[in-house]
């Protein structure tokens, strides 16, 4: 997940302003939220180089729209302007950025002063979304971008934080946590879709990402897809048939990987004596078998895959078997930020919430896709290189962020985000 006029937005569907204007409080004030249990010092912290400080997704989620929306609209002033290009995270048309390995060397400003940052652009923002100026903007396109583009780093400050927590000796606790409910996972089942030529992309009302369409016709042969996400369990029989150590079952530069790093399971999960346990944002707990497995790699999502004599399906066909189910699950706003069972059922569970699920698709343009032009044209045309797509959402998305046709994208050694894994299998 990587981080203007209306001719330029990257992103389709725009709200009245009036509406925007009270999203924008809820948005804003769920990063809030978020923040709030974590100390100045936690707030500093960069655990690795794809990782960010709280206090620059703070920062930078402000300095969109400062810069995109305020800075366009004229009249304004900036509130600091070094913060042009330290809070700048990729935009080489807006200018130089900082480092991003570096970002939790920016001791100054400080979190008050961040904080005060937000809520300067906070008064601007509003002031302006609730006066008859705004009214048919053709700046609203960018708020409503700027507000999902919130929603993304949202979810980041959560898996940057356990990230950062876990990497700490002391493994502390961001806060609490409900445990799920108890109880073995649903058999697991597989329901065939057959082939058809079908509409892949957003093609409804409402915001969407630019890479989200065109919305074309793609032939999608026959297939079967899970009816859940693999388990812990499921996941652990794996590790304890040898599976890190077949190079039968990993793609060439996936084992290279695993080698190089030293990686013998997901991430997060330690074993303590004859048990294993796993780090969550509520501190150490046992590794619950029935829960979805999470923190792996795209290289060992389709190890495993071979190894259950199955693959990993295409964005396609999770596209085509998830279009007509409701977008219901474990997001963030169930207070869990942690990944629960599947529950029983007919039909496919866990397609939106738990775990991001890896697809074998490249990160590729539709059919037809164009980048915006401006700065903002940057958002995600340029990152269509090395990449493969995850669909469905986490335990750390804002519900109201995604749909079936959003489409995700990491490199293949990520798994610092909550990704997991759903099996699908040909038909002869």
């Amino acid at each position: 997940m990587t981080e203007a006029a209306a001719a330029e937005s990257p992103a389709t569907g725009s709200l009245p302003a009036r509406a925007l204007a009270e999203r924008y409080r809820a948005v804003r004030a769920a990063t809030e939220r978020l923040r709030a249990p974590l100390s100045p010092e936690d707030c500093a912290v960069q655990s690795m180089p794809d990782a960010s400080p709280t206090k620059w997704h703070l920062a930078h989620t402000t300095w969109f729209f400062e810069t995109f929306v305020l800075e366009r609209k004229g009249g304004e002033r900036p509130f600091d302007p070094s913060y042009r290009f330290l809070f700048n995270s990729y935009y080489n048309a807006v200018g130089p950025q900082h480092l991003r390995a570096e970002r939790g060397l920016l001791s100054r400003p400080g979190l008050e002063e961040v904080l005060r940052y937000r809520a300067a652009v906070d008064e601007r923002m509003l002031a302006w979304l609730e006066g008859a100026e705004a009214d048919g903007s053709s700046l609203l396109s960018a708020v409503e971008l700027g507000l999902h583009h919130e929603q993304q780093h949202q979810e980041l400050i959560l898996t940057d934080v356990k990230h950062a927590l876990g990497g700490s000796p002391l493994r502390p606790v961001y806060r609490e946590l409900p445990e799920a409910p108890g109880g073995a996972a649903p058999p697991l089942r597989f329901e065939r879709f057959e082939e058809g030529v079908r509409w892949i992309g957003h093609g409804g009302r409402g915001f969407a990402f630019d890479n989200e369409g065109p919305r074309h016709r793609a032939l999608v042969p026959a297939f079967e897809l899970a009816s859940r996400c693999a388990t812990n369990e499921e996941y652990l029989a794996f590790v304890e048939d040898g599976g890190y150590e077949r190079p039968e079952l990993w793609l060439s530069d996936g084992f290279a990987w695993q080698r190089a790093e030293g990686v013998r399971a997901p991430l997060y999960w330690e074993r303590d004596g004859g048990a294993w346990r796993t780090f969550t944002l509520g501190g150490m707990r046992p590794l619950r078998p029935e829960e979805p497995v999470t923190h792996v790699s795209y290289y060992e999502a389709a190890a495993f895959a071979e190894w259950a004599g199955a693959r990993l399906p295409s964005e396609e066909e999770w596209e085509v078997a998830a279009a007509p189910a409701p977008v219901e699950g474990n997001f963030v706003e169930s207070d869990r930020l942690h990944p629960a069972p599947a529950p029983a059922g007919p039909g496919l569970a866990q397609l939106f919430g738990d775990v991001w699920e890896w697809t074998r698709s490249d990160y590729a343009p539709y059919p037809g896709y164009r980048p915006a032009p401006g700065a903002l044209g940057e958002y995600n045309g340029k990152f269509m290189c090395n990449q493969r797509v995850l669909r469905g959402g986490s335990c750390a998305t804002p519900a109201s962020h995604v749909r079936a046709s959003y489409r995700n994208f990491f490199p293949p050694p990520a798994r610092w985000q909550y990704s997991g894994i759903r099996l699908a299998r040909d038909v002869a």
